[in-house]
Order: structure tokens, then C-alpha cells, then sequence
């Protein structure tokens, strides 16, 4: 019996020893003030995963601090971030793979993650974990990416020191938000970036070019040569890259197939590299083709070279009829109709003149309008203009039917200065000459003895009024001053301060155009004759025609005119100079010259495309010398708006004659 009873107590204890235990277990856990007191242990926990990104269970210790560092593994993003744990291989939250620096690895197996809470309750910390798993685990599954971009950003592992969780979980969202390392977007958007900023953007253009070349080669070497169904191939593959070529400069201008047409290429050169591999050839080749290319450059500069000129001198239909359509209609008026108001000012001294050499009827009507629409006071201006005798009576129509408001105009003809023949003027004499027409108007093609610089081979140096700038004092002789206007220049400012310029007993006053090399005396006069290597400095500065002013009674008391002659007759066999008005201009005016501001006159709208903008707007001339000019079809347009704004296209000669901006 009282074994019956000893079994009995026995089996009520084991029954209800259980009960009572679980039970204070639970309340334990559900009390959040005693969790200093709470272990979980885990050797009763499995962290496996029945799919992607969920695990079986996760148990957490709930301590306020943790006592000895955990056995994990950490990647250090920032340097203010929250450490997650997280496996080096497969990239998933875990603490049974990690190697335990401390010895302790039995206590540590114990424990699978800790943190410290503040007052927090069970739902919160619930949150919190599944936050943190999941975030962890969702960047495992980018795991190879984030682990090379961790090897270069030089990423380290660490062993997080105690730190709360509720700063932790604010301080890991903020960085997942903003660090590129968690955002797959912005990572490939900072790395296409990079890759952007180092491409260079002809990168393909240049490769294509290089083929082109390379098959170019391997067509003119024997082995190739001899393949016909490889040449049949190489000339293909050379139609098609450069067709897809085309005018690109730039990958971008290349079509949607470039890059098939590459790798074709690329195959067929594979295949003759195999058959030629002889090195000597090629660089053989390489050098015929060099050579080759260098003289096609040479007769194509040469060539543009002389219809540049050729253009710069013919003459549009539109500017050919309007002097006959002006000539036609000044000779239906009579002979009252044909005279010019003001003829009381052309020899006033107190007034402004301005002297103006010239056949083209349109240029001229330029230079007059644009000085006339800038002057503070355009009755006090004066302009003499010249011209030949075919285009006298154009000339004076234009005028007639465009009166320039109260400004007076004189237009005359060359043949009136009775003075001007071939007993006075030397150049005159040699114009005339049959050896100097030979040399202009011969039909022959260029050789080895004519001269290199076909500028000044233009006829228009056979006129004299390219010439008559050197006989100002006889043509005006009771003027004191007087402005000389090209008439490729365009007025922007008024004149009259160029008056008030102090001469200091020089006779010409002009900017000077040493700022580049080519403008010195060197380039014009020939220093290998003994004259003028004894009378000249090589280095002297050079100076511009186009907007002069002229002390005529300072040139008569130094009687320059009779400079200038002495030196046309030395000049007869063109050994000093080359023909033209600038040489013996230099020589003339040599010592005689006066600097002036460069804000007056700007060179180079004919020729240079590279004027400054602000230069030309702040200058009182605008010029535009070379063989460029505004009224010819090779002239360049960003320039040409200049120039025909003091145009008017509505007059009904203009549009008679088809004359278009």
C-alpha cells in the first residue's frame, strides 16, 4: 500500500511539475521588466529557411546590453551606419557560420542576435526584427553585386560595439535610403555615369577610320592581291564602312548597324592579316600611301587656291546689271536732272572729306549709307568718289535717285584728271605695257616660274584707280585733310574725331597690323635685293589700307608723290615687289606713318572667320579685306549682316536685278 501511494506522488509530481514550469515560463516572457533575467537558448533554435527570404524562427535576447561581443560578421558601410549582420557568403543573417575571435565559442553559440531596448514593447521590437531580416535578406539576393562594390569601396568587416536599437533601426533606414550600396537604382545610375564620362565620343568614328586605312593597305599588297574572292571582300566591306561613315564626327552620327559592320570588318582584316603577314610590305604601302595623300593635299589646296580667286573676281549677274539698268535710265534724263546739290562744299576745307575709289556701284552706296546714317551732323560731310569710265553714269543715277539727305556728292571720272598719263606717272606707264597685260590676261596654266601667291595676279591691279591714292594732293588740291574709304569697309561710327587727330608731322595716319607675323615688311618686299635690304628694316611693322587720313599739305611739303615715282621706276621689273597698292605703299610712307587706335578700323571679315564679335561691334571700321566679300556668294555669313543691313532690297533697281541679301 504505501508503495502504491510512493508511485502514485511520483506520477502526480512528473505529471504537474511540467505544467507549473511552462506556465511560469510564459509569464516570465510576457513580463517586459524582467527581461535582465531571460536567456533563450540556442541549442533549441533552428535559422533555416523554407524559401527565400523567410526563416523558421529567429529568437532574440533581450537584454539591455550586451556583455561580450557577438561572434558575427558586420559590413562597415559608413562610418555612422548601423551594422547588420550578415554572412559573407550567402549573404543572409547568421551566427553559426561566423568564426568566434574570442575562444569562446560555446557561449556564443548561445546567443544568435542581442540588442539593447528602452521601455520598448513587444509589437515594436517585433517590427524592429522583421525590419532588419528583411532588409538583410533582400540584399542577399544581390549578394555577388554588393560583395564585388564592397571589395572596392573598400569595405571592411567590424564587430559592432553596444549600440540602442531604436537609433540603430532610425540610423539603417536613413542609410539604405541614401547610400547607393543598398539602391540598385542609384548604383547603376552613378555607374553609367562613370562609364559615360570616360568614353570618348569618336571612339567608333576613329576605329572605323583605322579599318578603312588598314583595308586600304592590304589591297595594294601582292599575297592579298592575289586572293580574288578576299579583294572582292575587302571592297565590299569598305563601300559598306564607308557608307556608315558618311560626314559622322561623332558616335552619335553613326547609324543604328555601325557595329555589325565593324565586326565584318574586323573579320575580313583577320583573314588577310593570316595570308600577309609580312611587316616590311606593309610599312612599304604605308608610306606610298603617305606620300600620295601629302600630293593630293597639295593640288587641292593649289586648286582651291585659284578659284577662291577666281571667284573673288568675277562679277554676279545681279551687280553686272544694275550699273546697265542705272546707265539706261541716266541718259534718259537731261542735263539739269544730272547735276548734284551742294556743289558749294566740295572744296570747303572746314568740312569733312572723304575720298572714294571705285567701280562697284553697290559697295559704294554702302560706305556712303553707313557713314552717313552714324555722323552727328551728316551737312558737314563730303564725299568724293571716283570712278572708271564705264561705270561713270551708273554711278551718278545712284546717287541721283538716292541723295544722301544733305551730305554733298561729287562723282567723277578717272579720264578728268588730264594730269594723270604716262609722262607723269610711272605706273601708269607700266600698266599699259604690254608685258604687264601678257602677265595678266596670257592663258596659260600655272608653272614653275609664275608667282606662288595668285592674289596678285588679279587684273584689278591694272586699273588706276587702285593706284590713285598716291596722287591725293593733285586730285584735291585745295583740301588741307581727307579720310580714304575702301570701298569693302562699313562705317559704324562717326567719323569727324579722326580730324581732330594730332598728326605730329606724319603724313598717314593708319593702324598698324604687326600682331601677326605675316604683316611686316619681310612678307611684302623682297630683302634679297640689295635696295631694299639697305633702305628697310625686315621687321618693320606693316599697316592697313582701308580707312586712312591724309595730311595733304604736310605730303606736299615732303613731296611724297615724288617718293612714290622714284621707287615705280626702280620697280620696273617687278624685282622689289610684287604688284599691288600696299608694297609701294609701305616703301612711300615709310617713317611717315602715325599709329592710331585699333578701335578705328577692325581687319579680316573677308578672310579670317575667327574675329572677335565685341571687336566688331565696338569698332568705328569694319573692313572687310580679302577674297571674302560681303556681296559675292563665297563671302561668309556670319559677317554679311554687317554689311546689308545699309542695303535696300526693296529699291525697284535692286529688285530689277534680282539683287537678293
Amino acid at each position: 500500500m504505501v508503495r502504491r501511494n510512493l508511485v502514485l506522488a511520483l506520477l502526480c509530481l512528473t505529471v504537474l511539475a511540467p505544467i507549473v514550469l511552462y506556465t511560469d515560463r510564459l509569464s516570465a516572457a510576457s513580463n517586459p521588466t524582467s527581461n535582465d533575467e531571460v536567456l533563450v537558448e540556442a541549442s533549441g533554435l533552428s535559422f533555416g529557411t523554407n524559401q527565400v527570404g523567410e526563416p523558421h524562427a529567429l529568437s532574440q535576447e533581450l537584454t539591455n546590453s550586451v556583455k561580450e561581443p557577438v561572434g558575427v560578421i558586420y559590413f562597415d558601410n559608413s562610418s555612422n551606419s548601423n551594422q547588420i549582420p550578415t554572412d559573407p557568403v550567402d549573404g543572409l543573417a547568421s551566427s553559426t557560420t561566423a568564426e568566434l575571435p574570442f575562444g569562446k565559442s560555446e557561449e556564443h553559440k548561445s546567443r544568435v542576435l542581442s540588442a539593447a531596448v528602452d521601455e520598448r514593447s513587444w509589437p515594436e521590437r517585433e517590427a524592429m526584427i522583421k525590419e532588419v531580416t528583411n532588409g538583410v535578406i533582400g540584399n542577399g539576393l544581390e549578394k555577388p553585386e554588393l560583395l564585388e562594390e564592397n571589395k572596392e569601396m573598400g569595405s571592411q568587416h567590424t564587430i559592432p560595439n553596444s549600440v540602442p536599437a531604436k537609433e540603430e533601426n532610425e540610423s539603417e533606414k536613413q542609410h539604405r535610403q541614401t547610400s547607393p550600396r543598398n539602391n540598385p537604382e542609384k548604383r547603376q545610375t552613378i555607374l553609367r555615369k562613370k562609364s559615360s564620362d570616360m568614353t570618348i565620343p569618336d571612339a567608333r568614328v576613329r576605329q572605323l577610320k583605322d579599318q578603312l586605312i588598314c583595308a586600304k593597305v592590304y589591297l595594294g599588297i601582292g599575297p592579298i592581291r592575289a586572293n580574288p574572292h578576299l579583294v572582292r571582300e575587302l571592297r565590299l566591306r569598305i563601300k559598306d564602312t564607308q557608307r556608315v561613315l558618311g560626314d559622322a564626327t561623332k558616335d552619335s552620327d553613326l547609324p543604328k548597324n555601325t557595329y555589325e559592320k565593324l565586326k565584318a570588318m574586323e573579320l575580313i582584316l583577320n583573314k588577310g592579316k593570316q595570308i600577309q603577314d609580312d611587316c616590311a610590305a606593309v610599312v612599304k604601302k604605308l608610306r606610298a600611301m603617305v606620300h600620295s595623300s601629302e600630293e593630293q593635299l597639295r593640288i587641292h589646296k593649289k586648286q582651291e587656291l585659284f578659284l577662291t580667286q577666281l571667284a573673288a573676281k568675277t562679277i554676279s549677274k545681279g551687280l553686272h546689271c544694275l550699273p546697265l539698268r542705272l546707265s539706261n535710265e541716266y541718259f534718259s534724263l537731261n542735263s539739269s536732272q544730272q547735276q548734284f546739290p551742294y556743289q558749294e562744299k566740295f572744296e570747303d576745307p572746314d568740312l569733312y572729306h572723304y575720298a572714294l575709289f571705285s567701280d562697284n556701284i553697290l559697295a559704294t552706296a554702302v560706305v556712303v549709307n553707313s557713314t552717313i546714317s552714324n555722323a552727328n551732323n551728316p551737312a558737314d560731310h563730303v564725299f568724293h568718289i571716283v570712278t572708271d569710265r564705264l561705270n561713270y553714269a551708273a554711278m551718278r543715277m545712284w546717287f541721283l535717285a538716292n541723295p544722301p539727305g544733305k551730305a554733298a556728292i561729287q562723282v567723277q571720272t578717272i579720264e578728268e584728271f588730264t594730269w594723270l598719263n604716262d609722262s607723269y606717272s610711272p605706273v601708269l606707264k607700266q600698266l599699259r605695257s604690254q608685258s604687264m597685260i601678257d602677265y595678266y590676261f596670257r592663258t596659260r596654266h600655272a608653272t614653275a616660274n609664275s608667282d606662288a601667291n595668285l592674289k596678285y595676279r588679279n587684273p584689278k591691279y591694272l586699273s588706276i584707280l587702285n593706284h590713285l591714292r598716291f596722287y591725293l594732293p593733285e586730285v584735291f588740291p585745295r583740301l588741307s585733310k581727307v579720310v580714304f574709304l575702301d570701298d569693302d569697309i562699313v562705317v559704324q561710327k562717326d567719323l569727324t574725331g579722326l580730324w581732330k587727330v594730332d598728326m605730329k608731322g606724319k603724313i598717314n595716319g593708319a593702324i598698324e597690323t604687326c600682331g601677326e607675323s605675316f604683316h611686316r615688311f619681310d612678307k611684302y618686299l623682297n630683302f634679297s635685293n640689295p635696295l631694299i635690304a639697305k633702305n628697310f628694316n625686315p621687321r618693320a611693322c606693316g599697316w592697313a589700307y582701308g580707312m586712312n587720313v591724309f595730311d595733304l599739305d604736310e605730303w606736299r611739303k615732303q613731296k611724297i608723290t615724288e617718293v612714290y615715282h622714284c621707287w615705280q621706276n626702280l620697280n620696273i621689273d617687278r624685282q622689289l615687289w610684287r604688284l599691288g597698292s600696299l608694297p609701294p605703299g609701305l616703301i612711300t610712307f615709310y617713317n611717315h606713318t602715325l599709329p592710331i587706335d585699333h578701335r578705328w578700323h577692325i581687319l579680316g571679315l573677308g578672310y579670317n572667320a575667327q574675329v572677335d564679335l565685341k571687336d566688331i561691334e565696338s569698332a568705328a571700321v569694319i573692313h572687310y579685306n580679302g577674297n571674302m566679300k560681303p556681296w559675292l556668294d563665297i563671302g561668309m555669313p556670319k559677317y554679311r549682316g554687317y554689311w546689308s543691313k545699309y542695303v535696300n532690297y526693296d529699291h525697284i533697281f535692286i529688285r530689277d536685278c534680282n539683287i537678293n541679301p
